[in-house]
């Protein structure tokens, strides 16, 4: 019964071996599926129902999924252009006007792809090994059709490995690993999680206060130059020890500006530019405090990112060094790797394969 919480992974530097199971990481909102005839519900990773906000859903996964199971998931958007995923748009779903949720259940559709069974037919799988899960989740899953996906597994490690460079070019940003022999584990992290990691020269443009008072560095602020000469506000590093995050305090207060001149000014994102202002009416950061300081974007310092979301990076940045041998100009989306394209329709059928 709801609510259970997701096993989860830690982060491994590299594809590890042993009896393992490989899969996909996919990108969107880690969900478990509770069924029991027609009720159903579709808890989170914060054990909050998000049932009312995927209304297509859970019609398709009545339609799919046996009368009695619990499945371990994640729901994913596919993008406009129907060849990788988009968690921007997947985002967007989560509004609270049940006008608003209809109109994008049927604008926007979600799907599902399921990698896990904790119960079936009223009885407890989580005990049992993954691979026994596994099996009985693609004779589960064996006559589900789209939106309702089982993702695709291998005990191969080259497969994995080759996987770990195509299916990027998806959407998708990693690769899962898991033992064979172990049962679900709830909030465990007994699984190996192996994500992209990159580096990249941006500028920093401004900074938040930490919670602890008015003279610490809560995050800075990174920016990319687009092609046009604009500024894009392209992600945050906050990770810092105390002492340092009051450091920098003292240290940026030279280049503390005002906004009239500032690239990150309410007149670019009225011109459709990428600033921190963006997320300030956000559902997501309700409650929060978004406002930030502007700086003189004269400081360079590298990241490290695993992938990008559109201009930005899909999770919080970590700081690896300032680069004062750079030119703030020289912080450009072209010294970005790109991915190679690769369809998503093939990682779905991926896992009926």
């Amino acid at each position: 019964m709801p609510p259970v919480k997701p096993m989860l992974a830690k982060a491994v530097s590299q594809i590890p071996e042993g009896r393992l199971s490989y899969e996909p990481k996919w990108d969107g909102f880690r969900s478990i599926i509770f069924r029991d005839g027609e009720e159903l519900e579709i808890g989170s990773r914060n054990e909050k129902p998000m049932t009312r906000y995927f209304p297509e859903l859970v019609a398709a996964l009545k339609e799919n999924l046996p009368q009695q199971c619990v499945l371990d998931g994640e729901i994913v958007m596919v993008g406009a252009s129907g060849d990788r995923l988009d968690f921007d748009t997947l985002q967007q779903r989560i509004h609270p006007a049940a006008s608003r949720v209809k109109l994008l259940a049927e604008q926007t559709p979600a799907s599902f792809v399921a990698f896990d069974l904790l119960a079936l037919g009223g009885e407890d799988y989580s005990g049992r090994p993954f691979s026994e899960r596994r099996e009985a989740l693609e004779k589960a899953l064996a006559n589900a059709a789209a939106p309702v996906y089982f993702t695709a597994a291998t005990p191969d490690k080259d497969l994995a490995q080759q996987w770990f460079q195509q299916f990027e070019g998806a959407g998708l940003d990693g690769i899962i690993a898991k033992p064979l022999d172990g049962g679900y584990q709830p909030d465990k992290r007994v699984m190996f999680k192996i994500k992209h990691e990159r580096t990249a020269d941006c500028v920093v443009a401004g900074y938040r206060l930490h919670k602890s008072g008015p003279d610490a560095i809560g995050s800075l602020l990174l920016g990319l130059y687009k092609d046009d000469g604009g500024l894009a506000s392209v992600g945050v590093i906050g990770a810092f020890p105390m002492a340092r995050r009051r450091e920098l305090f003292a240290e940026l207060q030279p280049l503390v500006t005002d906004f009239d001149n500032h690239p990150w000014a309410w007149a670019r994102q009225e011109e459709g530019d990428r600033t921190p202002r963006n997320a300030e009416g956000s559902r997501w950061s309700a409650g929060k405090d978004l406002s930030f300081v502007p700086l003189r974007p004269e400081r360079v310092v590298e990241v490290k990112y695993d992938h990008m979301e559109g201009e930005r990076f899909r999770h919080t940045a970590q700081f690896v060094r300032w680069r004062p041998d750079r030119e703030p100009e020289s912080c450009t989306y072209a010294q970005l790797e790109e991915p190679v394209s690769f369809d998503l329709a093939s990682v779905l059928a991926t896992g009926r394969g």
